[in-house]
């Protein structure tokens, strides 16, 4: 079993949804984002290189919604789905390498991204949870998508926007016998600041992920940002691990139509990522509404963080 870190991890990537929007990818669709892995992975490409151009350290694969299961309810073999999958993993780890090359950075990662069951639904039902399927069931639903993913090797495993505990901890308990050396985080979706979105303590949904070895980060995403704040210590109390974040910019989805609406714009990003860094984010990024200029102001950040580290020392 590993123990991985990433001590050296701050900067996470934004939204893929409204990047590829931006580029003329429609994802009102029960694929989602999923759909550019059919018709146009260019964009995919696009996006994650964007990412990585904003200061990104790490990037999602774009197999949130893309499960076998999706893509045979509209016609495509297993075979099939097996190959979009892994070309949305080798699409992020191209664009990774790609912009190593052409930058000389190194150490830039790359997360194969496991959204839970209720993205399957294409309902919202990863803000609320209201599902419950047995640990055989979790399996057979995510194991197809988490085995492709691990045969092109990424970097670690995302279970983000996780509505509910027992569901990353079907999965921990198979990666722990299966793929221990493969490190892990988990982020939950809220209801309030205390609770996960089906209602179980945040508290005991951390720690209890935490107990994983291989989980190196645990935390909240696609979350609106006024819960953050208080969550964070909920989170801080409870768990030794790395904390990682990446909140909506408090907009409201409507699983209809499949988009956000109603965006805070007067919301200022820059100055709550530093309340959050200090309150003990280790890593933070952006979910659904953000974008490489979020992730650029996260970047510079730990950037002139840095910077004023070196001259104290």
């Amino acid at each position: 079993m590993t123990d991985k870190v990433f001590p050296e991890l701050h900067v996470l990537d934004g939204a893929m949804s409204n990047e590829l929007e931006a580029r003329g990818v429609d994802t009102n669709d029960a694929l989602w984002t999923a759909k550019a892995l059919i018709d146009n992975i260019q964009a995919v490409y696009d996006v994650h290189k964007a990412y990585f151009q904003s200061g990104a350290q790490l990037v999602l694969t774009n197999t949130y919604q893309a499960n076998v299961q999706a893509f045979q309810k509209i016609g495509y073999s297993k075979k099939q789905a097996e190959t979009l999958i892994s070309i949305a993993v080798l699409a992020a780890k191209k664009a990774r390498d790609d912009h190593e090359q052409e930058t000389g950075k190194k150490d830039l990662l790359v997360a194969g991204t496991i959204g839970p069951y209720g993205a399957y639904l294409a309902d919202g039902n990863e803000y609320r949870g209201e599902y419950l399927l047995n640990e055989a069931q979790y399996l057979d639903f995510h194991l197809p998508r988490l085995e492709t993913i691990l045969k092109q090797e990424p970097d670690c495993i995302a279970l983000e926007t996780q509505p509910k505990l027992s569901e990353p901890l079907a999965l921990l308990r198979w990666l722990e016998e299966n793929a221990s050396d493969m490190p892990v985080y988990v982020s939950f979706t809220l209801l309030d600041e205390e609770t996960l979105s089906d209602g179980t303590s945040l508290a005991k949904a951390i720690k209890e992920v935490s107990k994983y070895r291989q989980v190196f980060a645990v935390g909240i995403n696609c979350i609106a940002p006024k819960l953050v704040d208080k969550a964070l210590k909920v989170m801080r109390k409870n768990t030794k691990k790395q904390i990682i974040i990446y909140p909506n910019l408090g907009a409201t989805y409507d699983p209809t139509t499949k988009t956000w609406t109603k965006v805070d714009k007067s919301f200022d990003f820059a100055r709550a990522l530093k309340r959050w860094h200090l309150a003990g984010a280790d890593i933070i990024g952006g979910c659904c509404t953000t974008g490489p200029a979020e992730i650029k102001q996260i970047a510079d950040y730990f950037d002139d963080l840095e910077d004023v580290e070196q001259v104290k020392e």
